[in-house]
C-alpha cells in the first residue's frame, strides 16, 4: 500500500482524486471516459485506463466485476487524506460553525458544539468534554459557620461550587479562619484540580504546626472537588448515518451503536487524537476497534498549549469528503480551544 512517502505522478494523483470525488458525489464506480472528459486532465481515455490499472495494482482503486468503473479503496482514501494532512491547512470557512460559546457553561458548550458539528458535516459527531479534574481553582473561601464549625467553599473555573463543613471539638479562633481563607485563595487559585501541587501547598513546611494542622483538616474539601464526576462524552447525529444516497450496512451501524453506548470505550478511541500533533484520521480497517472497521474517524484534540483537554471527532462512511470534514473539525477544535483557554486558564 502506498503512503505519503511514496510518489505517484501528478497525473496519477489527479486521476485518483477524480475517482474519489466522483464516487463521493455519485456513489457509483467512476469510468475512464468520465475522467478523460475533464479538460483539466488533458489526456485520452486510453491513457486514463492505463493509469487506472496502475492505481489498481497499487491497491488504491478497486474494480467491481459488475462495472467497468473504479472505486477508491481504503488505501486510496488514505493516500488522499495523507496529502491533505501534509499540505497547508485550509482556512475555516462558513463550513466551520460560528459558535457563541464564551458565555456558556462547559456542558452546554460541548452539547452545542456536538449538535452543530453534526449538522454541518451531515455525519455523526462525538465530542469529549474536559475531565472535571481538568478545571482550575478560581476562588477559595473559609468561613466560620458556627464557633466550632467551619465551611470551605471552592469555586472552580467552570462555575462549579463545592461546600464542605468541617466540625471541630472546640471553638476555632476567628483570626485563624480568616488567615486560612486568604492563604488558600492566594496559594491555590489557578491550580488544576487533581494536581499534586494542591496538597503540597497545604503541607507547606514553613507554616507553624498550628497552621499546618488546621489546613490538614480543611484539605478534605479539595478531595471532594476532585471527585466531582466522570468524564463526559457528547454524541449527536446518529440519523445522519442513514442519509439518502448512503448504502447502510445495518450490522455495521448496530456494532457502532453498541460501541457508542460504552463511554470508556469511546474515550479510549479518542485518546489517540489527544496525543496526535495534527488531525487524527483512521479509515476502515485502520481502526483497532472492530466496531469501527466499517467507518472512518476524523478527530483532533483541543485545549490549551501543552495541555490537551478533550477531542472533537466525526464518524462516517469511509467514502466521505475528507477535505471538508478535516477543515471543519480543525475549525471547531480551534474555537473550543479558545473557549476553554478562557475558562481554564490560571486566574
Amino acid at each position: 500500500m502506498l503512503t505519503i512517502g511514496d510518489m505517484l505522478t501528478p497525473r496519477q494523483e489527479s486521476i485518483l482524486s477524480k475517482v474519489v470525488d466522483g464516487f463521493l458525489q455519485g456513489g457509483q464506480p467512476v469510468g475512464s471516459k468520465a475522467i478523460a472528459a475533464d479538460p483539466e486532465l488533458g489526456c485520452s481515455a486510453s491513457t486514463v485506463r492505463n493509469e487506472l490499472a496502475l492505481l489498481e495494482e497499487h491497491g488504491l482503486l478497486a474494480h467491481p466485476h459488475t462495472s467497468a468503473g473504479r472505486v477508491p479503496t481504503d488505501a486510496g482514501q488514505r493516500y488522499v487524506v495523507d496529502r491533505l494532512l501534509a499540505g497547508p491547512s485550509r482556512p475555516a470557512t462558513a463550513a466551520a460553525p460560528g459558535l457563541s460559546l464564551m458565555r456558556r457553561e462547559v456542558e452546554e458548550a460541548m452539547r452545542v458544539t456536538t449538535e452543530t458539528l453534526s449538522e454541518v458535516t451531515n455525519l455523526l459527531a462525538v465530542v469529549s468534554a474536559p475531565s472535571p479534574n481538568a478545571a482550575t481553582i478560581r476562588h477559595v473561601e473559609v468561613l466560620a459557620l458556627q464557633s466550632d464549625v467551619v465551611v470551605v467553599v471552592v469555586i472552580t473555573s467552570t462555575g462549579g461550587v463545592t461546600r464542605m463543613l468541617v466540625p471541630f471539638d472546640r471553638a476555632v479562633d476567628a483570626g485563624l479562619v480568616s488567615w486560612a481563607g486568604a492563604y488558600l485563595d492566594e496559594q491555590l487559585s489557578g491550580l488544576a484540580l487533581g494536581a499534586r501541587m494542591v496538597h503540597q501547598r497545604l503541607s507547606d513546611p514553613t507554616l507553624s504546626p498550628r497552621e499546618r494542622s488546621f489546613l490538614d483538616r480543611l484539605g478534605r474539601a479539595f478531595d471532594e472537588v476532585e471527585a466531582e464526576g466522570p468524564d463526559s462524552v457528547f454524541i449527536d447525529g446518529t440519523a445522519h448515518l442513514f442519509s439518502a444516497g448512503r448504502n447502510v450496512d445495518v450490522a455495521a451501524v448496530e456494532a457502532l451503536m453498541g460501541l457508542l453506548e460504552r463511554r470508556v470505550a469511546v474515550l479510549e478511541m479518542l485518546r489517540a487524537a489527544l496525543s496526535a500533533p495534527a488531525v487524527h484520521v483512521r479509515i476502515g480497517r485502520e481502526n483497532e476497534i472492530p466496531a469501527m472497521r466499517s467507518w472512518a474517524l476524523v478527530a483532533t484534540g483541543y485545549g490549551m498549549p501543552q495541555r490537551p483537554l478533550g477531542a472533537v471527532s466525526v464518524i462516517g462512511p469511509v467514502h466521505m469528503d475528507y477535505a471538508s470534514v478535516i477543515t471543519t473539525v480543525r475549525g471547531v477544535a480551534g474555537q473550543l480551544s479558545r473557549f476553554v483557554e478562557d475558562a481554564y486558564a490560571d486566574s
